[in-house]
């Protein structure tokens, strides 16, 4: 794994809400049967399998339901290889497929009572039923993101590296004072 560089750059933005790259970031993906892959979870991380649509945090990290047989590992930047080296170890000729994908994602934190607001400009997502702890896999404006509510006023969203800045700057506009929508008060 590279000396990776965030594609924002500390990037920060405030309006409706606070806009924050959240730095370099561990980022694994894990595919295969989601039973076998919880329990090399277990062993390698001590966390559980998520529910469908779900995230688990612990200590080290947090395990994000992507699909019926993905799952992402987010955690910090250092510990990735050596986790996902665990994981291939636990996972021995299981059919299953461990891949460090740090480089090739950003992510960023939306912070504010006004966040769900703002991200709804942008996703086709229906945040009057989105609890804290859960996840979707949906699109920012045009591009591939997921997105995970950590608490009543704070969201993390994943995408690309690519077009990181191009998702970033899009959340920046759609949350420029004046914009208001009161959808989610």
């Amino acid at each position: 794994m590279s000396e990776a560089v965030s594609a924002l750059a500390g990037a920060r933005g405030s309006g409706l809400v606070e806009l924050a790259d959240a730095g370099v970031t561990g980022m694994i993906t894990l595919r295969g049967d989601l039973p076998l892959l919880g329990g090399a979870l277990e062993s390698v991380l001590g966390l559980g399998l998520p529910g469908q649509r779900q995230v688990v945090t612990g200590q080290r990290g947090q395990v994000l339901w992507m699909s019926p047989d993905e799952l992402l590992i987010v955690l910090p930047y250092a510990e990735a290889p050596g986790v996902a080296a665990a994981l291939s170890a636990a996972l021995g000729d299981a059919f299953a497929t461990v891949a460090v994908v740090s480089d090739a994602r950003a992510l960023i934190t939306v912070t504010g009572a006004q966040a769900r607001d703002v991200l709804a400009k942008l996703m086709p997502v229906d945040f009057a039923d989105f609890p804290v702890a859960s996840v979707r896999r949906t699109r920012a404006a045009q591009v591939a993101a997921a997105l995970w509510r950590e608490s009543e006023t704070e969201w993390k969203l994943v995408c690309f590296r690519s077009v990181a800045s191009y998702v970033f700057e899009a959340l920046a506009t759609v949350a420029q004072p004046g914009g208001e929508v009161g959808l989610y008060r």
